[in-house]
């Protein structure tokens, strides 16, 4: 570790060290807490009993089908709502009247909490894996068509002309034009929408369920095993971070990619790749 420091350059390292060292008072700090005696018995556990819950939940198999099942409504439904999302964003990108006439719904309802909606989904969908389905695409649908609108309303109107010089159709400008130019603004919205359609899910689950790791978290703080609700919402964390980590990665690279053409290179690119399939 301190060779790998001394390789690193002043500032890399030095931001490197002060993580480590915030880290570490974070966790001195907890301990702290924990015996301090200011918290009613349990409520605050030490840190190895956290890490003891953690290696309980990891090593029970029970754990990964309730991850399984939240993964799979969160993904589902985030798939759904992006979809649907992406499509009104083009729409509404192409058309400023609807433009102009829908978004300041879509924006109010976008702030609006979405828990507020639960009770009417489960009432439509049932009980089940479904009504989550239904939350994780109403919570992904907002974050992703506004931030794909705006994308596209940025989109270089030379682009928009090389498209239709060659005749496209419409679904060979979304697949040639659109999404390619809009790539770093639907990425964001992306982002936000797989946070907030997991988000949704847990919700869901923590108000009805039998099976998932909203139940799974709620049902440990019913019972007041307190050291494992702590080892669920960090282990909710990791996937959280571990998701949200790929899609900054993929969205940094196609950034970097951008940055390194220029307009003219960009609208070269797009013509010899609509001319080959033309």
């Amino acid at each position: 570790m301190i060779e790998v420091l001394r390789q690193m350059s002043p500032l890399p390292r030095r931001v490197l060290v002060i993580k480590v060292v915030t880290a570490l008072c974070l966790l001195a700090s907890w301990e702290m807490l924990s015996l301090s005696g200011l918290f009613y018995k349990g409520i605050m556990p030490s840190i190895v009993e956290v890490i003891r819950a953690c290696i309980a939940e990891i090593a029970d198999t029970s754990f990964y089908r309730d991850l399984g099942y939240t993964m799979l409504e969160s993904s589902v439904g985030f798939a759904a709502g992006s979809v649907i999302a992406i499509a009104v964003a083009i729409v509404l990108g192409r058309n400023p009247y609807a433009r102009r006439v829908f978004e300041p719904y879509i924006n109010a309802l976008g702030g609006t909490p979405k828990i507020i909606f639960l009770p009417i989904l489960f009432l439509i969908f049932g009980l089940g894996i479904e009504s989550k389905m239904a939350k994780a695409a109403l919570s992904a649908f907002f974050p992703v068509v506004l931030s794909t609108t705006s994308g596209f309303i940025q989109i270089p109107p030379v682009l928009l002309r090389v498209g239709q010089s060659f005749g496209l159709s419409r679904w060979q400008m979304v697949q040639k034009v659109y999404i390619p130019a809009m790539s770093e603004p639907l990425l964001t919205g992306l982002r936000l929408g797989i946070a907030m359609a997991i988000i949704g899910v847990l919700s869901a689950e923590i108000s009805y369920s039998n099976v998932g790791l909203g139940y799974r978290l709620i049902q440990n703080a019913d019972q007041f095993r307190i050291p494992s609700v702590y080892a669920i919402t960090i282990l909710i964390f990791a996937v959280s971070v571990s998701i949200n980590t790929a899609l900054t990665h993929l969205q940094s690279g196609m950034t970097k990619h951008k940055q390194g053409r220029s307009p003219e290179k960009t609208v070269d690119a797009l013509t010899t790749m609509v001319a080959r399939s033309a």
